[in-house]
């Protein structure tokens, strides 16, 4: 399976420390294992999964959308504007 990322989740993934970098790697490690891990979304975001993980006790959530054989990673970051920042870019 291919992997594209948007320029917004590697800008954002860049901003983290190096453990965090190497958890997130192993997420999405996790997703391309199986890419109906994550929560369907529906209505505007409809396509979009919606992984989320732990990490220092902070809850991190990765949108990303699977087509045919490529898998799109769109957004990563807290919960806090996730789905604002989601639509903006989906848009």
């Amino acid at each position: 399976m291919r992997l594209i990322a948007s320029n917004r989740f590697l800008k954002f993934k860049k901003k983290f420390p190096p453990r965090l970098q190497l958890e997130i790697d192993n997420q999405v490690q996790k997703i391309l294992e199986n890419p109906n891990i994550g929560v369907l979304k529906k209505e505007d975001l409809k396509g979009i999964r919606v992984y989320k993980f732990t990490f220092n006790s902070h809850l991190f959530l990765i949108s990303y959308e699977c087509k045919e054989d490529v898998l799109y990673l769109y957004v990563i970051g807290s919960h806090e504007n996730f789905y604002k920042k989601l639509k903006r870019l989906i848009r």
